[in-house]
């Protein structure tokens, strides 16, 4: 748990800086897979994207229209 609070640690202060209450489960989401698919378990970074990739098939993206926009 040390590993992956550590990771987490430095990511949050090195790369995103402020993490919201409403996305921290996306945040340590992200990091989970960070962690679990690391270098010291084997994975390179082309299999790393390889298996994001993977990840995302059949899903979409979607926004959520505002009210601003939906007058537009």
């Amino acid at each position: 748990i040390e590993g992956f609070f550590g990771i987490f640690k430095r990511g949050m202060r090195g790369i995103y800086q402020h993490c919201g209450q409403q996305h921290l489960a996306r945040y340590l989401a992200e990091f989970d897979f960070r962690y679990s698919n690391r270098v010291g378990l084997g994975i390179n970074d082309a299999e790393r994207a390889d298996i994001a990739l993977k990840g995302i098939s059949g899903k979409r993206l979607t926004y959520r229209r505002t009210n601003s926009l939906a007058a537009a």
